[in-house]
């Protein structure tokens, strides 16, 4: 069981109410029991029949409606939650728990709950940016509610400023992260490298490489699922970044090693997962190179080696991982990089496979450790590999 089973979804009177179903719908997938409260006036908006259809349960409006079992319904929601949501968060809900108000289904529950809340607020710019708002939200804080920082842009009403829902798979992503099992990197910093980094020719083209990201983002999200404060320093990706961790962005070999360097020394684990660029061109062109000939010459010189650097920093407690994408000599040539590297561990991965590695969502890889073991897993998903990484990682320690 990867995630906590019971999450109760608070909604409230505002228009970003139907996005509340996204949510329903994504939790629901995972298999993770959803049990919805709607104030009153959330059902001006959307009708309760309509989450009970996606959650595959009863929708509670009225306190003093007549139990389908003998059993007061917001003590037994509050005891089951393993997490509270309330989205959309109204100014009226957040000023009620603020100030110890209890007088609606969705108020009474959370009062009488222990169980994590999340409030992700929704309204008008100038009511979100009320001092009022502002100070309840602050002493909520302060008590150990989280908060979900709104969007800016064009509001239902018209205006343009910060109050919209973020998107729901945003939510989604944070509340799958609260309810993650496995929380053993409590307390730990990780810092991950992902991505690509380009080498400049002229204004116009570059040297680069076929790293999606993908791996290294299902690193940096495992790490965060498990408790740990992230910095995912990326480059290049063509997926969405994920949520939840202060993200560094970079573009070149020389950016991403001093973004490194500025962070290391912090972190207890990092795992360099980047394709960085080996090599740069020796002379930049500073205008655009014109097609003059039908060859074009280019000397390369050797760039950065991020990872031999971080192996020279490394302190005794820390633990330093890199990766080793090879198209032949796989455990051999992952070996030697470990060794010459100062490395913790290394992940090996062929390059040649069809259906793993680059682009791809699954991978097959080798966790190799500077005692010589390795562990070999078949292929999974980037995520499943991500987890095997941390879990080897946890025993040594």
């Amino acid at each position: 069981m990867l995630y906590k089973q019971n999450v109760v979804v608070g909604v409230c009177g505002g228009i970003a109410a139907y996005k509340a179903l996204d949510i329903v719908s994504a939790l629901k997938k995972k298999d993770i029991n959803v049990d919805v409260i709607m104030t009153e006036h959330a059902t001006e908006f959307v009708r309760p029949l309509t989450f009970q259809s996606i959650s595959s349960n009863a929708v509670i409006v009225d306190m003093f409606e007549e139990p389908k079992v003998w059993e007061i319904q917001h003590i037994s929601l509050a005891k089951k939650a393993d997490l509270i949501l309330v989205v959309p968060a109204t100014a009226n809900i957040i000023g009620k728990i603020a100030n110890g108000i209890a007088d609606d289904m969705l108020s009474t529950t959370i009062m009488a709950s222990k169980a994590p809340v999340i409030f992700a607020p929704a309204m008008n710019t100038n009511m979100y940016e009320n001092p009022i708002v502002q100070q309840n939200i602050e002493k909520l804080k302060s008590f150990g509610y989280k908060f979900i920082e709104p969007d800016s842009g064009r509001l239902a009403c018209g205006d343009v400023g910060k109050g919209k829902l973020p998107d729901p798979k945003y939510i989604t992503e944070l509340v799958l992260s609260q309810l993650y099992v496995n929380k053993d990197l409590e307390g730990k910093k990780v810092l991950v490298t992902a991505g690509s980094t380009i080498a400049p020719i002229d204004p116009v083209r570059y040297i680069g490489n076929h790293s999606s990201g993908k791996m290294g983002y299902a690193i940096a999200e495992e790490a965060r699922d498990r408790g740990a404060e992230v910095t995912l320093i990326t480059g290049h990706a063509k997926i969405e970044k994920p949520q939840g961790m202060n993200i560094i962005s970079v573009n070149t070999n020389g950016e991403m090693l001093n973004a490194v360097l500025e962070n290391c020394d912090s972190n207890d684990i990092i795992i360099k997962c980047a394709a960085v660029s080996d090599f740069k061109v020796e002379e930049y062109s500073d205008l655009k190179i014109k097609k003059n000939s039908e060859v074009l010459n280019l000397k390369l010189i050797q760039d950065n080696d991020i990872l031999a650097e971080l192996g020279k920093r490394k302190s005794e407690n820390q633990i330093l991982v890199g990766f080793a994408a090879e198209s032949n000599d796989l455990i051999q040539n992952a070996t030697t990089k470990l060794k010459k590297k100062n490395l913790d561990y290394i992940i090996a991965n062929d390059i040649t496979g069809n259906d793993t590695g680059f682009g791809s969502d699954y991978n097959r890889i080798n966790i190799i450790s500077r005692d010589g073991k390795i562990k070999a897993l078949d292929k999974m998903s980037k995520r499943e590999a991500a987890r095997e990484i941390f879990n080897t990682i946890m025993k040594r320690r």
